[in-house]
């Protein structure tokens, strides 16, 4: 396989660029190195250094697991088989298995894509306590540009939930489809001749929230709230609603009540949009250590180190499942053969009796989560496709992360 970046200067063939960094095997490097290819906003860190102990398994490297094939293989071959760039396990807050690939390193950022979703969810809880939100509400209550949108009939809690029936559709790899169309190109993630450099005075969908306001309508015959259909555009007016009633970038909220108080080893940083506006619904970029040290917060219930950073009820209401959420989510069927069983607050639940849930991104990212057993798994990737859906790599590797977290 031709090698990314080869040389100094890189020979033309393994030249990483805008175009071709989501595509292997540019995307080994491109997926770690996201503020070259694209525009990012720091979110720095703060207070002490983690203090992350080690008890390694040493074990568990060569430990059997039986893939989406069928095929035994031990952890370490699994995971290089199925395109992971790094890989962490952490019981009882002990990192047991640790390992990196394809040039990715214990101090290098990785994007987390729609793991960023997750993340922007809690972030959320925090702002709805400090400004009482309703999330009955249309959305359009706090963000008055989203009037005659197709958001406006839906509420906050159907947006979260990704039941709010709207028309848009989210398809990576037609590039006649509207995703490719108008979204990418507002995202400023997607290489469309021409996009980057266009002038807002030139566009009338700039950035990510013109798309929101123009272009989204409301699906005919769908009722918002009856089914889940995931679109990434949902978590976009999660973000708004964060910038828009906190008066901050939505990198700097998360900068001032989530990273600096969380302790990481390093800053984070996250893609902005065509308009400088980051991307809640896809542009964090971490370190695997850190990526596993807020899949740690999570598992202890909004707490680091016995202060509370974001409240328990938030956090719990993610696995407070009713009959209403189960069927929200058997309505769509494209998920019957799945191994999660719910989703709520953009957050993927496998076992709500066991607490394992998941943030889940393309291409093979996951914070996974099991209370039961005390376990938090962090795993960036550089699957070829861009869906989970049928995906044989990130199958392998979930078996195998289900298989270590209720252990």
């Amino acid at each position: 396989m031709t090698k990314a970046m080869k040389g100094f200067p890189p020979e033309r063939d393994t030249q990483v660029t805008f175009a071709n960094y989501g595509l292997q095997p540019f995307s080994h490097w491109g997926f770690r190195n996201m503020d070259a290819t694209m525009r990012t906003a720091m979110i720095p860190r703060g207070g002490d250094l983690p203090k992350m102990e080690e008890a390694l398994d040493p074990k568990l490297p060569g430990q059997q697991f039986v893939d989406a094939n069928g095929e035994s293989l031990s952890l370490d071959d699994l995971l290089d088989k199925n395109d992971a760039d790094g890989f962490l396990v952490m019981r009882d807050g002990k990192i047991i298995y640790e390992k990196y690939m394809n040039g990715l390193g214990e101090h290098k950022r990785h994007i987390w894509y729609s793991m960023t979703k997750s993340l922007v969810s809690i972030a959320f809880g925090i702002l709805k306590e400090q400004f009482d939100i309703d999330l009955n509400a249309s959305p359009a209550k706090y963000i008055e540009e989203l009037a005659g949108s197709g958001f406006e009939r839906t509420t906050i809690q159907d947006v979260l939930n990704h039941a709010s029936a709207i028309d848009f559709k989210e398809n990576y790899v037609d590039p006649e489809a509207d995703f490719l169309q108008h979204y990418a190109p507002a995202l400023g993630m997607a290489f469309i001749p021409g996009a980057q450099d266009i002038q807002p005075s030139d566009a009338e969908i700039y950035g990510i929230y013109d798309f929101l306001v123009k272009f989204i309508n409301k699906e005919k015959g769908q009722t918002p709230g009856v089914t889940f259909e995931y679109n990434s555009a949902n978590a976009d007016v999660i973000g708004w609603l964060i910038s828009r009633l906190s008066k901050l970038p939505l990198q700097d909220f998360i900068a001032e009540h989530i990273w600096t108080k969380l302790g990481t080893n390093h800053d984070a940083a996250i893609v902005v949009d065509r308009a400088c506006m980051a991307v809640a619904t896809g542009g964090m970029t971490t370190t695997l250590r850190d990526a596993a040290l807020f899949g740690q917060l999570i598992l202890n219930k909004g707490k680091v180190n016995g202060n509370s950073i974001v409240s328990a009820s938030w956090i719990d209401e993610i696995l407070n499942l009713n009959q209403i959420d189960t069927t929200r989510f058997t309505n769509n069927t494209l998920y019957v053969n799945e191994f999660w069983r719910y989703y709520k607050n953009m957050w993927w639940i496998f076992d709500a009796d066991k607490e394992e849930f998941a943030a889940v991104g393309i291409h093979g990212q996951m914070i996974y989560i099991n209370r039961s057993t005390n376990t938090v798994i962090a795993q960036f990737s550089s699957q070829a496709g861009a869906g989970q859906v049928g995906s044989l790599e990130f199958r392998s590797k979930l078996l195998a992360i289900r298989e270590i977290g209720a252990r």
